[in-house]
């Protein structure tokens, strides 16, 4: 069901966006990129507070949420390319992020949901950009 959510809601999300004009904006993506990001770490911010009083993992999410945030700068400074990249790439560390970092505060539908989110909303992106690029047929 997550997955489900997730798709639901970045197609409803960049579909909105799209209608409204939203993702006119260069910073649109690139903003939603940093957000997404965050997430973790405010996760990991719930779980210090819950069990793990070292400090540990919020230090690790911040770290991940900052390569993030670097992509994302670097989407909308050089190419929104970079943040198909970065969501979609976010989707994938979604799927592995329990190997690598234990982080008590995440919700256990949460990386099914967000791997579903990131991806959708990238995959929209990319078709965005690909339209965009293309000349139109007359």
């Amino acid at each position: 069901m997550e997955y489900l959510s997730g798709v639901v809601l970045a197609l409803a999300a960049a579909g909105t966006a799209t209608a409204i004009g939203f993702d006119r904006e260069r910073s649109f993506y690139p903003t939603l990129l940093i957000v997404i990001a965050t997430y973790y770490l405010l996760f990991a911010a719930t779980g210090y507070s819950m069990r793990d009083r070292s400090g540990h993992v919020v230090l690790v999410e911040s770290l991940v949420a900052g390569s993030f945030l670097l992509v994302a700068l670097l989407a909308f400074k050089i190419s929104l390319w970079l943040a198909v990249a970065g969501l979609v790439g976010h989707g994938v560390f979604d799927f592995v992020h329990d190997r690598f970092v234990h982080n008590p505060g995440v919700p256990h539908w949460w990386p099914g949901f967000c791997l579903a989110f990131d991806v959708v909303a990238g995959g929209f992106l990319a078709v965005l950009l690909m339209r965009r690029a293309r000349p139109a047929l007359r």
